[in-house]
């Protein structure tokens, strides 16, 4: 019997030659490995705009990977650098050794972002960053001589990874209802605001859920707060896009109150928003900011911390022999040559291909094209900045997450990759799509959407 599952297995294209015990061999991140396991979605290759799956189609990827792929899969000119890199120098120790590539990506996030912020630390990922970042900020109070100011606030509905520190500051409820408390953290409302339904970009309404700040200031005293921790626009939450006016509203406070303020543009750094960086958008330079996915385009982890000269200089100037780790902190792969080098191709890319101008000159037909789904079934909002948009779904009774999971599920058997989360579906494609392709895109969601039950 057991012979007889594992030939029909391998005999259906789904399966990609997997044997039952390589499929229950792994256990899937963020998935429900059950169902997958039984109905495999399997992708084996990418091109430009589009996957290929196990059995043989070409698949449009609507949210580029995981909003990581954005100038498009297959950059030879990224493949190229990293098997040079492979071929030259595998591996190279990062703690008090180091190699020339790290400090050549370091100068040149240096350069494409906002001015003040100089210095770069390396990490693996997002959820890395953020952590990274939450241990610099409590261990910068306290090379300040303010050990006190050890607090930290993120934001409901915010998105920081799935560390420890990230998962504490993250709003998202269900990424935290299995764990119980892990780091003490107060939260700010989120954005998200009835009045802006179907909103075009920036909302005009919400400004003044910043000033919430000035009540968790009341309730612990700034002496005791170490920093805020947001994401200029909350991407896993469901495109969640910050009123006008908002973010310069928090940026005033935690200067006002010697807070500081941290930017987690993990999703949005390198033109997810039309602009290089949320801080550019906004206008509103953090203290700290996170980065990853874009910046190897996804095609080796990789994340960063960049952060001002106040907080790097608060380190180097602690005291202590010049031989001792300033900040003791840090991983084996931190700055792997391999990374290195996909992240100088990626950014050759990002500059000479003008990729966040791309984005904002394609944002405007996208946004049309998304919010000509408004009064479909189901569809209670949308909401969009840049190339990125959510689709809200009304919840099925009992079961809030049930209708974005049956459209993605859908689209992917009739060739399109969606990206369900809660009750929305989330768009972010490569920004090397084409008019066409978004007409497809957006022709085939209005077929599918109201076929849901």
């Amino acid at each position: 019997m057991k012979a007889s599952i594992e030939q029909q297995i391998q005999a259906d294209a789904r399966y990609g030659g997997l044997s039952a015990r390589e499929l229950e061999s792994y256990w899937m991140p963020f998935s429900g490995n059950r169902q997958f396991k039984d109905d495999p979605r399997l992708i084996v290759g990418a091109e430009g705009c589009y996957f290929r799956s196990a059995d043989g189609r070409n698949i449009l990827d609507t949210l580029s990977g995981l909003w990581c792929a954005s100038f498009g899969h297959g950059r030879t000119e990224i493949a190229d650098a990293i098997a040079q890199a492979a071929r030259q120098l595998d591996y190279a120790p990062p703690f008090q050794y180091g190699h020339p590539m790290a400090f050549q990506l370091a100068a040149r996030i240096r350069d494409l972002t906002p001015n003040g912020l100089d210095h770069v630390f390396f990490t693996n990922s997002g959820s890395e960053s953020a952590d990274t970042a939450l241990k610099m900020a409590r261990a910068y109070w306290r090379m300040r001589g303010q050990p006190e100011k050890t607090r930290l606030i993120g934001r409901i509905r915010g998105y920081h990874g799935v560390n420890v520190g990230g998962t504490s500051l993250g709003g998202i409820v269900a990424n935290r209802t299995h764990f119980g408390s892990l780091v003490e953290a107060d939260h700010l409302s989120a954005t998200l605001l009835p009045e802006n339904r179907f909103s075009r970009g920036l909302p005009e309404y919400g400004a003044h859920l910043a000033d919430q700040l000035e009540e968790l200031v009341g309730l612990h005293d700034a002496s005791n707060i170490a920093a805020v921790i947001v994401e200029p626009m909350s991407g896993s939450a469901g495109v969640i896009v910050p009123p006008k006016g908002y973010l310069k509203r928090l940026q005033e406070i935690c200067n006002k109150h010697d807070i500081l303020l941290i930017f987690d543009e993990v999703l949005t750094g390198f033109g997810r928003i039309g602009a290089g960086f949320g801080a550019t958008l906004f206008d509103v330079t953090p203290d700290i900011m996170t980065l990853a996915k874009n910046l190897t385009n996804g095609a080796v982890p990789m994340g960063a911390v960049v952060v001002s000269g106040e907080v790097y200089n608060a380190f180097m100037e602690g005291g202590g022999p010049e031989y001792v780790p300033e900040f003791p902190h840090g991983y084996t792969y931190s700055g792997h040559p391999l990374a290195c080098a996909a992240g100088l191709a990626a950014m050759d890319v990002f500059e000479h291909d003008r990729m966040a101008q791309r984005a904002a000159e394609m944002a405007p037909y996208f946004e049309e094209q998304i919010h000509g789904l408004r009064g479909l079934k189901h569809v209670v909002d949308i909401r969009n900045l840049g190339m990125a948009a959510a689709i809200q779904l009304e919840a099925a009774p009992g079961e809030p997450t049930r209708r974005p999971w049956d459209v993605a599920r859908a689209c992917w058997d009739r060739g399109m990759y969606v990206r369900q989360a809660g009750d929305t579906l989330q768009i972010g494609p490569p920004f090397i799509i084409e008019r066409e392709q978004i007409d497809t895109m957006c022709n085939l969601l209005a077929d599918v959407i109201p076929s849901v039950r």
